[in-house]
């Protein structure tokens, strides 16, 4: 596609990529009630690869014979699931579901940053900068003064968060560096694949065999994690990459935190302070002047 645009069937799957995604932090605070998070996070991505491995076979896709593209299939799988999944799940045992996912939202902030850091074609402008700083005042907001007065753990747990929002950052620059030129179901399996792996050992060693007596509530839970918010969404993301570009699928950002915010007022009774909204906002703000095509508009008028 020539000139991406974000038409109607594209908002559309966004959209539904952002309430999967925004789903995604209401369905691991259920699941915490009886799984620990390091286990959440193998659930996640053991069952996911079983879905997309049928998937792959199906439409008669070949596994890559190079050791370099499984070794960079490790480290993304180590940044983009294991890593980020796993401070996200372990902060979510601290802090509501909702401001997790505002945490979360800095992710395409520290995304251009590292990009202008690590890519030559992705310079450090001053508008990226600006942004960032936006990014920075709203993650201020979230955690208040109290983040300097002494150690609570809710503040430990809402830079675990942030800590993920930056392993994410790190990874969209690896994928564009190392996996170029594979097809995306494949990239999507393999990065899947690396995850399980980092992670069998890691859940063994801290929390033993994982238990699979839970509730049929519980195994409801975990599956949704495993086949909507992360196969589903990630046939949905490279879907509207292909159709809408990566400058639009970026505004999927923006709409996550309504979902997941929304979801956990209703179903679990979660409720966010005035900081944890201003907090979105500006996070918000540094988003729009780090995609800069708004300002831009507003100029042209």
């Amino acid at each position: 596609m020539n000139n991406p645009r974000l038409d109607l069937k594209s908002t559309l799957l966004l959209l539904a990529l952002a309430a999967l995604w925004g789903g995604s932090f209401p369905l691991a605070k259920i699941a915490l009630a009886q799984v620990p998070p390091l286990t959440i996070t193998l659930h996640r991505v053991f069952w996911s690869v079983l879905a997309l491995l049928l998937l792959v076979r199906w439409q008669g896709l070949e596994f890559p014979r190079s050791w370099r593209i499984w070794g960079a299939w490790l480290v993304m799988g180590g940044l983009n699931n294991a890593i980020p999944f796993s401070l996200i799940f372990w902060g979510q045992t601290r802090i509501e579901s909702g401001l997790a996912s505002i945490l979360n939202g800095t992710t395409a902030v520290f995304g251009a940053v590292v990009a202008g850091l690590l890519l030559k074609d992705e310079p450090l402008t001053m508008r990226r900068l600006i942004g960032a700083g936006f990014g920075l005042a709203g993650v201020a907001a979230i955690m208040g003064r109290q983040a300097f007065a002494g150690f609570d753990p809710r503040n430990l747990a809402q830079l675990a968060v942030l800590a993920a929002a930056l392993s994410y950052a790190l990874a969209s620059v690896w994928g564009k560096v190392a996996l170029k030129g594979i097809a995306p179901q494949m990239n999507a399996l393999g990065m899947l694949m690396g995850s399980t792996i980092l992670m069998i050992p890691v859940v063994l060693c801290t929390d033993g065999v994982p238990d699979l007596s839970l509730s049929p509530g519980i195994w409801a839970v975990l599956l949704a994690l495993a086949m909507l918010s992360t196969v589903l969404a990630y046939l949905l993301y490279f879907s509207i990459l292909a159709r809408a570009g990566a400058a639009n699928l970026m505004l999927v950002t923006l709409l996550i935190p309504p979902f997941a915010v929304g979801i956990g007022v209703v179903f679990l009774n979660e409720a966010l302070g005035p900081g944890a909204i201003i907090g979105f906002a500006l996070i918000s703000m540094g988003l729009v002047i780090t995609d800069g095509r708004l300002l831009r508009r507003i100029k042209k008028r």
